[in-house]
């Protein structure tokens, strides 16, 4: 959990937390996760298994930052500054790169 709602996240495992943050929001909103699972090719079927894949996450806050009215939507409800999705995919793509958990 990120310390401070405000705050950036500081390490992968808050990034993360915040990635299924974003998931929540998204599958809230039916035409938001019909966009998203387009975006990723994914269906109803596979959302569950492709969640638990590395790159799953960094796809969720990618697909926000390019869907500035979701983004602002999810950071707004949070109360997180919209560069924080920014922070969290940048250590999400970072991690995924480098096999941080492995």
């Amino acid at each position: 959990m990120i310390p401070h709602k405000q705050a950036y996240p500081a390490n992968p495992e808050e990034a993360e937390t915040l990635a299924i943050s974003a998931l929540g929001h998204i599958a809230a909103d039916p035409q938001m996760l019909g966009r998203f699972l387009n975006a990723t090719g994914l269906d109803a079927a596979t959302l569950r298994a492709a969640a638990a894949e590395p790159g799953f996450m960094s796809a969720v806050t990618g697909f926000l930052m390019n869907n500035e009215p979701a983004l602002l939507a999810f950071t707004a409800n949070e109360g997180l500054r919209p560069e924080a999705v920014s922070r969290a995919h940048a250590l999400l793509t970072s991690n995924e790169a480098t096999g941080w958990n492995d």
